[in-house]
C-alpha cells in the first residue's frame, strides 16, 4: 500500500506535520502537529492547525487518529486544538510516553495529581500491535534516543521516523534531552529503521534547511543508509556515539523547551486555570 501523504512546514520551529491518507476510502491520520506558540507574549494561535484542518475538510477525510511520534521539546502539539474539530479522532503515542512524564514530573515539580501512566492520552501505542484507521495499517516501531519515548510509524511504503532520522544532509536528532541516549538512537536507526525495505519512503519530522536549501522532508531507506552524513550503514557505533555526545555538548537548549514539554506530556492540554481564569507554567530557575 502507498499513503497519500500531505506535509505542513512550521518554519517557526522547523517542524513537518503530516496527513496520511488513503485516496480511495478517505480514512486518515495526523502526525505531529503544531499549536502556534509566542513566548514572547506566551499567546498561543491557531494558523498552523488550521491549514489542517482546511486540508482536511477540502479533500472530505475521515481524520481517526492524531499521533505524536514523541513529547515534543521544540514546539507545543496542536493535538487538543484538533480534537475539537475532530472529536472522535483519537490522540496516541508510544506507551513509553510514561518514562518521560516521569522525568519531566520532578523537572518540573509538577502537582502530585500530575499522572505518570500515559492516561491523558487516548492510545498508548505498543510496538508489535498493529493499529488500524480505517484501511490505514499503522506499525509502530519504538525508536528511542532522542528520548527514551519516540516512536516511528510505518504505514505501507512510508515511515515517518519524527527525530530519529533528518534529511540526509542533516543527520539525526539529539540526544541530551533528560534520558536520552545517543547508543539507543544508533540501535533504533540502524537495526530497526535501516532493516526496513531500502524503497521505504522516509518522511522526517524536522527540516532545518542546512545551507539555506528549500524544504525537503522525505527520502528513502536506501538513501539513508548511503548518505546520511552522521550515521549511515558504514558508520560505526563508537564514532556516532562520539560525535553525537560532542554535537549535542555545542547545541543551545529549543527556544519552546520550557513551555513545550510541560504542555505535551499532557497530550497537549494546558494546566488548569486557576482562579482568575488564566493557566500557568513553570519555570524552571537555575543559577550559577
Amino acid at each position: 500500500m502507498k499513503p497519500a501523504v500531505k506535509e505542513f512546514f512550521d518554519k517557526a520551529t522547523w517542524t513537518l506535520t503530516y496527513v496520511v491518507y488513503d485516496w480511495k476510502t478517505k480514512d486518515a491520520i495526523i502526525i505531529d502537529p503544531v499549536w502556534d506558540y509566542d513566548p514572547a507574549g506566551s499567546t498561543l494561535t491557531t494558523t498552523s492547525t488550521e491549514r489542517v484542518i482546511e486540508f482536511v475538510n477540502e479533500h472530505k477525510l475521515k481524520v481517526h487518529h492524531i499521533l505524536e511520534t514523541h513529547a515534543h521539546a521544540d514546539h507545543v502539539t496542536g493535538a487538543q486544538v484538533l480534537k475539537r474539530t475532530f472529536p472522535e479522532a483519537k490522540i496516541g503515542i508510544g506507551a513509553n510516553i510514561r518514562e518521560v512524564q516521569g522525568v519531566f514530573k520532578k523537572v518540573f515539580n509538577l502537582h502530585p495529581d500530575f499522572k505518570t501512566d500515559g492516561s491523558q492520552f487516548d492510545l498508548l501505542l505498543e510496538e508489535g500491535r498493529p493499529l488500524m484507521a480505517g484501511t490505514l495499517k499503522i506499525e509502530t516501531l519504538y525508536t528511542p534516543g532522542h528520548t527514551p519515548a519516540c516512536s516511528s510509524y510505518r504505514i505501507g511504503d512510508a515511515v515517518f521516523t519524527g527525530d530519529a532520522l533528518f534529511m540526509p544532509d542533516f543527520g539525526t536528532g539529539r540526544c541530551d534531552f533528560p534520558a536520552g541516549s545517543a547508543d539507543q538512537l544508533y540501535t533504533s536507526v540502524s537495526e530497526k529503521l535501516y532493516a526496513l525495505p531500502d524503497d521505504t519512503r522516509v518522511f522526517t519530522g524536522h527540516d532545518y534547511q542546512p545551507e539555506g536549501r528549500p524544504v525537503e522532508f522525505e527520502s528513502t531507506i536506501g538513501e539513508q543508509k548511503k548518505m546520511n552524513i552522521q550515521l549511515n550503514a558504514q558508520t560505526t557505533r563508537k564514532d556516532f556515539v562520539e560525535m553525537r555526545v560532542a554535537r549535542d555538548r555545542q547545541l543551545a537548549a529549543p527556544r519552546l523547551l520550557l513551555p513545550s514539554v510541560q504542555i505535551n506530556i499532557g497530550a497537549g492540554r494546558l494546566p488548569e486555570p486557576e482562579s482568575n481564569g488564566s493557566s500557568y507554567l513553570k519555570i524552571p530557575v537555575r543559577s550559577k
